[in-house]
Formats: C-alpha cells, structure tokens, sequence
C-alpha cells in the first residue's frame, strides 16, 4: 500500500503543477497532512477553496471546494480512470485543463492499464498512522523551537519534513518521517543540519539515546520508526538539534 499511496500523492503533486505558480523550491507540489480526516491535500488551488486531496483511509481522491466534495474510489481503477476523472473533474470545477506532466523521476512508473488495488486496510491504517505522528512530533519541534516553517509532505520522494534555520543561528535543519529507501528497510525519522550551504558532519558527535549517526552519503541522523512512541521521536530530534547548534 505504501507504494501505490505514493504513486497516488502524484496526482496532487501534478494539480500543483497544472494550476499554481511555480516556485522555485517546487512548494508548489507540496501537500499538507490533515491529522482529522485523514487527507493529504494540495494547495488551495483557487479562491473557491478548491482542494485535490487522498484519503489514506478510504484509499480514494477527493476534490473538495466551497461547494462540496467529489469522490473517487481508486481500489480497482487504472492509471487512465484516475487521469480521465481529474480532467473532467478540474474542468467542471476551475474550467481549467489538469495535466500529468511530472519533471522528475518516480522509482516505478504509472502505466495506463496500472491498477491500484486496497489490498490491505490494516496498511493504510498504520500508514495513515505514522502520518499523524510524525505531524504531531514535527509540531512539537516546531514550537518547542519556536521555528517558522510550515510541515510539508514532498511528493517526490514522500517524506514529511520541515527545513528551516534554527534561531539565532547560523544553523539550517531538515528533518522529518521518510519511507523504506537504502537508509532504512522501514519507516525512519532523519535529521541533517547545514552551516554556510554545506551539510555538517557528524563523525565528532556525541552517540545518541536512539538512532545513529551517518557520515557516509547521507550526512545526518537517522532512527527506524518501528513502534517508536511519540515521545521517542521528539527526543530523537532534540538530541540530535542540541548537537548540531553545538557545531
């Protein structure tokens, strides 16, 4: 389920792309996580409050404005069923023309006859999960540290993260929740820091509680998710935020 809830997050990724100004920084593709729904929703993508969002628990696409919602169930539709709904879909609600036109590279590929199944509702559950603890940790740093920034999930490579300067400091951070990747074969929270546009190396610093250093490719701390209370990844992050203002 992980990997077709990724391959799904690009369709919000290319509403963004179809209806917002580009930014450099490609915020426009970004998707925020509602913790009460459930939802990972675009941008507004007009002055009607017009949302394209995923359900992580009914496993559908919904778009949503000031005057309802619209539903699509993806549990047994193609890749071409999900394109033709949102072309129909954003020109009856923007009068505008949505288009799959991704500018990087996905790890799988989105055929047209692709099927996306629910195959595990278990899954989705913890998927939806692991979600909202890592928007609840993130909110806990964020205001713990008073930083300003906004927590974003990044269709490209998936993660919910925030990167942002620390205060009264020359420091810059990126940390958040990542999927399985060469890191890690589970769920894992990471952390870099960067001085002067370079990221910090972490050879010299003190062993954490939880998780371990990387120094080799990825320069940071990283930590399995596995059964990790809410609590253990705030202090996962503080540890390792305590460090890096000390360099």
């Amino acid at each position: 389920m992980k990997d077709q809830l990724h391959m799904a997050a690009q369709y919000l990724a290319a509403a963004g792309i179809s209806f917002l100004d580009k930014k450099d920084d490609d915020s426009h593709t970004n998707a925020g996580f509602n913790t009460d729904n459930g939802c990972l929703e675009t941008h507004p993508l007009s002055n009607n409050g017009d949302l394209l969002s995923l359900n992580f628990r009914d496993f559908s696409l919904e778009w949503t404005s000031n005057d309802g919602k619209i539903s699509f169930n993806l549990d047994g539709a193609t890749h071409e069923d999900v394109l033709k709904w949102l072309k129909e879909t954003s020109k009856n609600q923007l009068n505008k023309e949505y288009h799959y036109d991704l500018h990087y590279d996905m790890p799988y590929k989105m055929k047209g006859a692709a099927v996306f199944r629910k195959d595990d509702e278990s899954e989705l559950a913890d998927l939806t999960h692991l979600r909202i603890l890592a928007e609840h940790s993130l909110e806990h740093i964020v205001e713990h540290y008073k930083l300003h920034t906004s927590i974003r999930v990044w269709p490209h490579h998936f993660d919910t993260g925030i990167y942002t300067g620390l205060n009264d400091s020359e420091i810059t951070i990126g940390l958040g929740l990542a999927i399985p990747d060469t890191l890690s074969h589970d769920h894992y929270l990471y952390i870099s820091g960067y001085k002067d546009g370079k990221l910090i190396e972490t050879s010299s610093f003190n062993k954490l509680s939880k998780g371990e250093w990387k120094n080799d490719g990825f320069k940071g701390a990283v930590l399995p998710v596995g059964d990790l209370k809410e609590e253990e990844w705030n202090i996962f992050f503080k540890e390792a935020i305590e460090q890096f203002k000390k360099s």
